[in-house]
C-alpha cells in the first residue's frame, strides 16, 4: 500500500539531511512552460573545526553554492501537473543530466517543487495541559495532535502542516515555547492538502528517472520565501507566482506560511488568446508576447507596428501588421481575470487583516510591461515585481522572476521550515474533525 504524503514528509525529511550531509542536493523545478534543475554543493561549516571523520556539520542558510544549472521545456505539464508521463520524464532527465554536466557532480537526491494538485488551506487550533509544568518535545506533539483536522476528502492528503504560533497560558505569539514554564499550551496551525494521485504522478516520473525524493513542496510556497523581504515575511505579504498554466498564491506572516492556493491560470492563456486573436502559431504567439506584450497602452502604441510572420507570404505587401495598442488590447482582458481571481482568493482569506498587506508579483508572466501598475489597480494594494533572493554561485540567466521556486527550494534546503515533522502526534490525542476558518489565528492574536 503506497503511504500518504504526510507520512512520507518525515522520510523525506531524513534524507534531505543525510544529502547535505554529503555536500550535494538537487533542485527540481518542474512547471508547466520549463523544467529547471539546479545542483547544489553544501560545505561544512566554516565555525567549526574540521572532522576527522566523513560525517560534516549541517551548514546553515547561505553555506552552500549552486554549482550547476538545467533547464529545459516542459512538455509534458498542464496547469502544473504531469499529463503525458513519457514526456516529463524526457524533460527532467535532461535538465538533471545538463545540471550534473555543468557541476560536474552526480545528484541522488532531488528536492522538488510543483504548481498544480489545487492545493487548499486551512487554520488549525489544539489546546493541552502540559504534563511536567515545562515544555518539551512532547507536549508540542501533543498539541499538535489535538488540532481539530477539517475533513478535506479522501482524495486530499496534507502537505505542507506547520504551527504558526504557540500560546502558553495566555502569552500569545510564541515561536518556539519549548523550555518555558506554563501549563495551558496552545498552538495555530497551517495546513495544506493537495490532490494526492496529482502528487503522486509526479514523484513516479521523478523515481523513474532514478532520483531520490528528499523534499516536497508547493512552487507558490518556495516563490514566497525567495521574493519577498524579511520585512515583509514578518509583517504580512502575499505572493503571487504567476507561471505559465497556474498562479499561484501565498501569504505570510511573522515569517510563517499561513494561506495557499491557485488560480488555473497563467501565461499560457494570454500566448493562446494572442495565437487566435493574431492568427498566428503558439511559438510565434509566444515570441510576440515576449518583445512587444504589455497592459498599459499610450499614445505611441498606436504607432508601434509589430510584423506578424505569415509563412504564405511571397511580397512585400502580403505581410500584415498590427499596431502593439491592438495586441495590448489582447493581452489585457485575460490579465485583468487572472487578477481579479487572486483578488477573490485574497478576500476570502482575510488578507485586509493584515497590518501589512504588500503584494509582490513573481514568476515568468509577471515581466509582462505594466502588470504591476493594473495589478495595483484591480487588487487596491501596493504591488512590485519581485525577483528572487541572490544565492552564491548563480548564473545571471537564473537571477529572473522565473526562477523564484527553484531559487526558493534552494533556500529551503539549506533552511528547513518542517521542524514540525520531527515531532511525534500521539493518535490517542487526535481531536474532532471540525472546519476552522485559515486565518482566525491572526485575528485572535495580533
Amino acid at each position: 500500500m503506497t503511504p500518504s504524503l504526510f507520512e512520507m514528509q518525515r522520510e523525506m525529511r531524513h534524507r534531505r539531511e543525510a544529502a547535505v550531509r554529503r555536500g550535494v542536493v538537487g533542485i527540481l523545478d518542474i512547471g508547466t512552460s520549463k523544467t529547471v534543475c539546479l545542483v547544489l554543493q553544501f560545505a561544512p561549516n566554516l565555525n567549526t573545526e574540521p572532522s576527522t571523520g566523513e560525517e560534516v556539520t549541517i551548514p546553515s542558510m547561505g553555506a552552500f553554492r549552486v554549482v550547476g544549472v538545467g533547464t529545459t521545456r516542459s512538455r509534458g505539464v498542464r496547469f502544473g501537473e504531469v499529463c503525458v508521463m513519457d514526456e516529463t520524464v524526457r524533460a527532467i532527465r535532461t535538465a538533471v543530466q545538463r545540471a550534473q554536466k555543468m557541476a560536474g557532480l552526480r545528484v541522488d537526491d532531488v528536492i522538488v517543487s510543483f504548481s498544480g494538485g489545487r492545493p487548499r488551506s486551512y487554520g488549525l487550533s489544539g489546546e493541552v495541559t502540559v504534563e511536567n509544568g515545562e515544555v518539551d518535545a512532547r507536549d508540542i506533539g501533543h498539541v499538535m495532535a489535538a488540532c481539530d483536522v477539517p475533513p478535506y476528502g479522501a482524495e486530499r492528503q496534507p502537505i505542507h502542516a506547520m504551527p504558526v504560533s504557540f500560546t502558553l497560558d495566555g502569552q500569545a505569539g510564541l515561536a518556539d515555547p519549548r523550555g518555558q514554564v506554563g501549563s495551558r499550551l496552545a498552538v495555530d496551525m497551517h495546513m495544506m492538502t493537495v490532490n494526492e494521485k496529482v502528487v503522486q504522478n509526479l514523484l513516479h516520473c521523478v523515481k523513474q528517472c532514478d532520483l531520490e525524493v528528499a523534499g516536497l513542496a508547493a512552487s507558490s510556497f518556495a516563490s514566497g520565501i525567495s521574493s519577498l523581504v524579511e520585512n515583509e515575511m514578518e509583517l504580512g505579504a502575499a505572493c503571487i507566482d504567476m507561471g505559465a498554466g497556474a498562479t499561484g498564491i501565498s501569504i505570510f506572516i511573522k515569517k510563517q506560511l499561513i494561506y495557499a492556493d491557485a488560480v488555473r491560470l497563467g501565461g499560457d492563456h494570454i500566448t493562446s488568446d494572442i495565437r487566435q486573436g493574431l492568427q498566428v502559431p503558439q511559438d510565434v504567439a509566444e515570441r510576440i508576447k515576449t518583445l512587444h506584450g504589455g497592459v498599459v497602452a499610450t499614445g505611441a502604441d498606436d504607432r508601434e507596428m509589430i510584423e506578424v510572420p505569415n509563412p504564405m507570404a511571397q511580397w512585400e505587401n502580403d505581410r500584415r501588421h498590427v499596431s502593439r495598442s491592438e495586441l495590448i488590447g489582447v493581452m489585457r482582458p485575460r490579465v485583468e481575470e487572472i487578477l481579479e481571481e487572486v483578488r477573490e482568493r485574497l478576500d476570502a482569506a482575510g488578507f485586509e487583516h493584515l497590518p501589512s498587506q504588500q503584494i509582490v508579483l513573481t514568476g515568468g508572466s509577471s515581466q509582462i510591461p505594466g502588470l504591476d501598475e493594473v495589478a495595483a489597480r484591480i487588487l487596491g494594494r501596493r504591488c512590485r515585481i519581485g525577483k528572487p533572493l541572490r544565492v552564491m554561485g548563480l548564473p545571471q540567466m537564473a537571477t529572473g522572476a522565473g526562477f523564484a521556486s527553484a531559487v526558493g527550494l534552494a533556500l529551503h534546503a539549506s533552511f528547513p521550515k518542517d521542524e514540525c515533522w520531527d515531532f511525534e502526534m500521539p493518535a490517542d490525542r487526535i481531536g474532532t474533525r471540525k472546519m476552522r476558518r485559515a486565518m482566525r489565528w491572526f485575528r485572535n492574536n495580533w
